[in-house]
């Protein structure tokens, strides 16, 4: 991945919530000092790629339950030499722990940025991932089918829910971003597949 572009791009996303100007910030600054900012070989951190799907309807999102952090999170992990970004890492992850097929990415804009600790586990140190989250959509009647390995359950879970305060921040800050998609026609195309859930805070 080339560190230039990478940088540049990072550069062209904006985003409303204090937290994750801070996040942006965080990784344009990782990715200027690491020549290998995507490689799991960087042990203090690297970026990683991550998938926010939406139903078709655009009414729910795609979590899993993470086997080795015990959290619901959406599907995502590290980089593959064979990946030509980080988009294509998201959708790959997305496939192997949920066993969906024939996502739709609505946009090579980032769609979320998040910056977060995972806790040493074996010979890898506590280090940070760079999280890019990528906007996908499924097709109606997609199936889902967990990774037993690394899941610990997989669901569709209403936006509404999400937006709710006592959602840990990453998931709710997406969910609130979901629901003003139509009225982000610059950066999303004018995206109108579906009619995102009304916010309920």
């Amino acid at each position: 991945m080339n560190k230039i572009e990478t940088i540049h791009w990072l550069q062209q996303h904006k985003s409303n919530f204090a937290e994750e100007v801070v996040f942006l910030a965080q990784t344009i600054a990782f990715v200027e000092e690491n020549e290998q900012f995507w490689q799991r070989s960087t042990l203090e951190g690297h970026l990683t790629g991550s998938a926010w799907i939406l139903s078709a309807d655009g009414g729910s999102v795609l979590l899993l339950h993470h086997a080795k952090l015990n959290r619901w999170l959406q599907p995502g992990g590290h980089a593959d030499e064979s990946d030509g970004s980080l988009a294509e890492t998201a959708r790959r992850e997305a496939v192997e722990e949920c066993g969906i097929q024939r996502l739709a990415l609505l946009s090579t804009a980032l769609f979320d940025v998040d910056v977060h600790e995972i806790p040493a586990r074996g010979h890898e140190p506590a280090h940070l991932h760079y999280d890019l989250r990528f906007l996908f959509s499924a097709q109606e009647g997609a199936e889902i089918e967990r990774n037993l390995l690394e899941t610990k359950d997989i669901a569709w879970v209403r936006i509404e829910e999400l937006c709710q305060e006592t959602t840990p921040q990453s998931l709710r800050r997406m969910a609130l971003k979901t629901v003003n998609i139509e009225r982000d026609s610059e950066r999303y195309g004018g995206f109108s597949t579906f009619a995102p859930t009304k916010n309920t805070t």
